[in-house]
């Protein structure tokens, strides 16, 4: 979606940017025996993302056909703001503790990250 933001006034100017939200789309292949692992990892973001500046979508898991593929979308009002939750992620414990979990359980195979806008009218 894009919005205007007023980034300056002065006097009878004003200066608008056009922000554009963005949505990661995270696509994972996992390893299909530790499916339940990865749930866990999943539940664990719902309020980890939320807590470091991300409006979670939600997270994905195979049920029919493919077993080894879920996903993810994660939306930020800019890149910047997406910038800032990264950085967030890496100094918050939970969300630190989370990563290790899921490279001691090597339950995620490869992990695809695409970055989206919406289409609007």
């Amino acid at each position: 979606m894009l919005g205007l933001k007023v980034i300056a006034v002065h006097d009878t100017e004003v200066k608008l940017e056009v922000q554009m939200s963005i949505t990661v789309f995270i696509r994972y292949q996992l390893d299909p025996f530790k499916r339940p692992l990865f749930e866990e990892y999943a539940r664990r973001w719902r309020a980890i993302i939320p807590k470091c500046g991300g409006d979670l979508v939600g997270y994905w898991m195979p049920h029919e056909g493919t077993n080894n593929i879920a996903f993810a979308l994660i939306s930020f009002e800019n890149l910047a703001a997406y910038e800032s939750y990264r950085a967030r992620l890496r100094t918050d414990k939970e969300a630190m503790a989370n990563f290790g979990f899921a490279e001691e359980h090597r339950f995620i195979l490869a992990e695809e990250r695409t970055f989206l806008r919406e289409v609007t009218a």
